[in-house]
């Protein structure tokens, strides 16, 4: 989750803002399993002590992000893939201990499930965040899913240093599932058919590796500079 306040251009700088979300020159790459991947880490954002977002619209993050993370858990395995939870329940999971958790797979690919927070209520959709270049176009692929959603509103695909993509050894990336800020995104993230809804376009099989091997129509547009005036909550 981040929060965005209105009117800045740039990140406030607090004591836990990482690294500045600006893709740097000669950025070190993840090794590429995104054709290969046998296993699908799920991050549910947040956990125990960690509420992450709360709003009266979407309720807590934490219980979204389980409930969505546990959905796309279910669909993967029976896809016959392999696939490792960083929580299953209400636990504080730190972010040093996901990354272990990641970074100790083999083959596998990385996906964060997290949802949204404003203080302008208006601000809506879905974004997708990489930091590997190699992970890049799985950001795309599921980004381009997530407008499958009727009345989605497309963020776009970003470069970010969120600690558990900058640190991954394999294609990780982080799904912002809509804006719990939102009275629509909001009330629906509270939904249980949204949530299946959700897990769907984040469902990546052995059946949709032949899409990461297809250039895009048409390109989503990456953020390399600071999204505007954002704080950044995952580092």
């Amino acid at each position: 989750m981040r929060q965005i306040v209105p009117g800045l251009l740039a990140f406030v700088v607090t004591a836990l803002l990482g690294a500045c979300a600006i893709e740097p020159t000669g950025v070190g790459k993840a090794k590429d399993t995104t054709k290969t991947f046998g296993t699908v880490v799920v991050d549910a954002g947040h956990g125990g002590k960690d509420a992450g977002a709360y709003r009266r619209f979407g309720g807590a993050e934490k219980i979204a992000t389980l409930d969505v993370a546990k959905r796309l858990n279910q669909k993967l395995r029976e896809s016959q893939l392999k696939t490792v939870m960083t929580r299953s329940s209400d636990v504080f999971i730190p972010l040093d201990e996901r990354v272990s958790i990641e970074n100790s797979q083999k083959n596998a690919i990385f996906v964060s499930i997290h949802f949204n927070d404003s203080r302008r209520r208006g601000i809506h959709g879905y974004e997708t965040y990489y930091h590997s270049p190699n992970a890049r176009e799985l950001a795309d692929r599921i980004q381009q899913k997530l407008m499958t959603i009727p009345h989605s509103a497309n963020r776009g695909v970003h470069f970010a240093s969120f600690r558990v993509l900058r640190l991954a050894k394999y294609p990780a990336v982080l799904v912002e599932c809509g804006f719990l800020s939102n009275r629509k995104e909001g009330g629906a993230a509270r939904d249980s058919e949204y949530r299946e809804l959700l897990a769907v376009p984040v469902f990546i099989t052995r059946g949709h590796r032949p899409l990461l091997n297809r250039p895009a129509k048409g390109r989503l547009p990456v953020s390399r500079l600071p999204l505007c005036g954002a704080i950044r909550k995952h580092d």
